[in-house]
């Protein structure tokens, strides 16, 4: 385990500007304990030693940082080997605001390489494990957020979401995650893959830390969004696990859904037109890496992106456009869309990740839309299972308040009984 790395002179950087108004007064943080609890779940990669809160509304919270987002004095790698060596010389924007908020930012947490993949099973930094099940994924592509707020490891983490990297983590780690609309909070010192689609966003273990960290970061809309919610007609033909249709049932019949929302086309052919744009844009981004750089699972993801044709772009396009369009004449008429977040729970990282994991998830990101995970539910042999509501951006209040009520009325979050650090 690393600790905190001072900058390289040869160092790939985030470029330099002032500091923010750091403040030394906080709680002592055990990073030996940290560090041992955090071993056998891999959710770290680099803790800052020197982490200490100060003063403001987060200055009761210790708060990790994925590791495509930029955290002065550690490794910004994007979870991947290209940048290996890199650190960062500023703040991305978000986190200076977790700072000045007076959080104490404790460290830089695992993810999937250049967040393209479903498990978290990183080739050059391990697999991050799930504190509910060893062995078994966190999910992806910000599985050591999921797993280290699930593990208590910190208050809340800062996830990022292409197609559902913040909600599924959540879900199969039994958490809260948020996905504020695309352009409420700042993309920079943010290691893009699709920045048509990319989001920071929280996860926490109660909705009013994820709420409190959400207003730090994101812009909050007021608006409280009364109106029916409603679901997804015939769930848009995924097929899910006997849990997750449960739990799915239970969130419908607390939060009163009624009504039903008609896709353009299914959500497999939506989420396979996101996927394409992340393909195309690492292609280009990372393109000239050679075989020491990116893995060959990655090298393979990448390499769909250039295959498309014009005439196939502009179909991906028109998917696209018209999903967006739906879902927000949908919104006009409902307060929220109730779905489940994952088609199943966590699954063995020697298992192959199944095709549809964000076939719900990505609607919200391809929308741009706010969409809150809320834990619902458990599996008949102990896994977590979640469901997310998807609201209108400038009504991210409202969204939170029907949250709370189905959190309420389903009251099924729980921490894992072996892994969570006090």
């Amino acid at each position: 385990m690393r600790t905190r790395r001072n900058s390289g002179a040869d160092a790939d950087r985030c470029p330099a500007e002032a500091d923010p108004p750091y403040r030394q007064e906080g709680r002592v943080i055990d990073f030996d304990a940290l560090e041992r609890a955090n071993a056998p779940l891999n959710a770290f990669t680099d803790f800052d030693r020197a982490a200490v809160g100060g003063t403001g509304p987060l200055a009761d919270l210790t708060i990790g940082i994925k590791a495509n987002i930029a955290t002065k004095g550690l490794p910004w790698t994007g979870g991947m080997a290209l940048f290996r060596n890199r650190i960062a010389e500023r703040d991305a924007v978000v986190v200076a605001q977790l700072r000045q908020a007076g959080a104490a930012i404790i460290g830089s947490l695992n993810m999937e390489e250049a967040a393209l993949g479903a498990k978290t099973d990183n080739p050059w930094f391990g697999a991050v494990q799930n504190p509910h099940r060893l062995n078994f994924t966190a999910g992806g592509s910000s599985g050591g957020s999921g797993a280290a707020v699930a593990a208590g490891l910190c208050d809340a983490a800062l996830g990022t979401d292409t197609m559902g990297s913040i909600r599924i983590p959540a879900a199969y780690c039994g958490i809260f995650g948020f996905k504020p609309a695309f352009d409420a909070v700042s993309q920079d010192g943010l290691e893009m893959t699709a920045p048509s689609l990319d989001t920071i966003g929280p996860m926490a273990r109660d909705l009013e830390t994820l709420e409190r960290v959400a207003r730090i970061i994101s812009r909050f809309g007021e608006e409280d969004g009364e109106g029916p919610v409603a679901t997804l007609s015939d769930l848009g033909h995924v097929a899910c696990e006997p849990a997750v249709l449960t739990a799915y049932g239970a969130a419908v019949r607390a939060i009163g859904a009624r009504g039903s929302v008609n896709l353009p086309h299914l959500p497999t052919r939506i989420r396979f037109a996101g996927f394409i744009a992340a393909a195309r844009f690492l292609a280009g981004h990372l393109g000239q890496a050679g075989p020491e750089d990116i893995s060959e699972q990655l090298a393979k993801l990448i390499s769909y992106g250039p295959k498309r044709t014009a005439d196939d772009l502009a179909e991906d396009a028109h998917v696209m456009d018209e999903t967006k369009a739906a879902l927000s004449d949908a919104l006009e008429t409902y307060s929220a869309i109730v779905l489940p977040t994952a088609p199943q729970t966590a699954f063995p990282h020697d298992q192959k990740a199944p095709a549809n994991q964000a076939d719900f998830t990505c609607l919200a990101n391809i929308a741009g839309l706010p969409s809150i995970s809320v834990p619902a539910g458990w599996s008949a042999d102990g896994l977590p299972v979640g469901v997310q509501l998807i609201g209108k951006a400038g009504h991210e209040a409202g969204l939170f308040r029907l949250a709370r009520a189905l959190d309420h009325a389903l009251s099924a979050y729980r921490p894992p009984s072996h892994f969570f650090h006090r």
